[in-house]
């Protein structure tokens, strides 16, 4: 496709409410949780695409805003993709498309375009002019519906109108420069891992180990302020359980933990959320690091699914502190010496990347159209 430019066409603004249909979410209290639920539920929230929860039919059909309305127009509830999402309230500006039907919270706003049938390209190059309007609003000063009605996007056009095929067309070329530098990076990716066959995890031996047994190198971040934090681009890893434990991106240097190649587990917050970072990061006092030099990603990557299951005998009010970190124990598989079978962690871990790989690559060559990539 051919190299397009943004300044390739003229810019002008147009008011959101002549572009989107804006229509406004539903619940102000989310329904109780349950499992094996299809449809999303959008939130006021600044990641995972909005999604907060998945909820059957027949949870949606029975939860209105008071709780206990029954016979409420299913339609009001929920809403029919190729949607944008905007949220009004909370993470105030995020936006998100939406392919396939859902419901939401009224902090959201569901935005269907007007003159044209959106898709995902054209989406994601909205989503970017809308998010633009963040400046304007906080916590405090929300966005809706009469103050989105009349907030300005600016937007190429042609004729004076929004030139949606420009939008269309320079996304898709991006989106197609980026996927072809993902296929190239994971085809090199696969190279490097061998697939052999193995034990399955319930026909190996397994036993208790200390974790201090394990790593080496075991010790707390340090405490690190908001108020002190500097920008930058170091990852600062403390207690959420999301984003791999990165909380924000820090130029600090001095009087801070510097790690590298380990876990880490939260000690408090999200307590027991465990993850592996390859990178180097500084770690808040609200996580500990554990660091064994013989170990790779793939063997690390296994313990940390392990390491997670101490968050069950943990909550806020009981956190991981140094002492009891160095009483707990995981289970690992063993070899015939009765040892932690290291091997077969590396190994089962490359399977599983391997056949990951795999299928995504199958899934682009039979979905995407992107000969000249394979």
């Amino acid at each position: 496709m051919k190299r397009m430019k943004l300044s390739d066409r003229e810019w002008n603004k147009f008011k959101m409410n002549n572009i989107f249909e804006i229509k406004s979410g539903f619940y102000n209290k989310k329904p109780p949780k349950e499992k094996n639920g299809n449809i999303p539920f959008i939130g006021a929230s600044d990641s995972n695409n909005g999604i907060t929860e998945f909820y059957t039919l027949e949870n949606i059909k029975n939860n209105s805003k008071t709780g206990n309305d029954k016979n409420e127009n299913i339609n009001k509830k929920i809403f029919q993709g190729n949607a944008i999402c905007v949220t009004n309230n909370g993470s105030v500006g995020f936006a998100y498309y939406q392919q396939h039907k859902f419901t939401c919270t009224h902090d959201i706003n569901p935005l269907y375009l007007k003159y044209s049938k959106l898709n995902f390209y054209k989406a994601m190059f909205l989503i970017t002019s809308i998010e633009q309007q963040k400046v304007c609003f906080e916590y405090s000063r929300k966005w809706r519906p009469k103050r989105m009605k009349s907030s300005m996007l600016l937007l190429p056009t042609k004729n004076n109108q929004p030139d949606y095929k420009f939008m269309e067309d320079y996304t898709k070329s991006l989106y197609q420069k980026k996927l072809q530098k993902y296929i190239t990076y994971i085809k090199k990716q696969l190279l490097k891992i061998e697939y052999k066959e193995m034990p399955k995890l319930e026909e190996k031996k397994w036993r208790e180990f200390f974790i201090t047994d394990i790593f080496l190198n075991i010790q707390r971040g340090k405490r690190l302020t908001k108020a002190k934090q500097t920008q930058g681009n170091i990852p600062y890893v403390s207690s959420t359980a999301q984003n791999n434990g990165v909380d924000n991106f820090i130029g600090n240097l001095e009087k801070v933990r510097i790690f590298e190649n380990c876990l880490t587990i939260a000690n408090s917050g999200s307590v027991g959320s465990s993850f592996y970072h390859s990178y180097k990061f500084v770690a808040s006092d609200h996580v500990t690091h554990l660091k064994n030099e013989k170990f790779n990603s793939f063997i690390y990557l296994f313990i940390a699914t392990l390491t997670k299951r101490l968050s069950t005998k943990y909550n806020f009010n009981r956190e991981i502190n140094d002492f009891r970190i160095s009483r707990d124990k995981i289970l690992l598989p063993i070899n015939n010496k009765n040892e932690p079978d290291f091997e077969y962690m590396e190994q089962y871990i490359k399977n599983l990347v391997y056949i990951k790989i795999k299928k995504y690559l199958d899934f682009y060559k039979s979905s995407i159209s992107l000969s000249e990539a394979f």
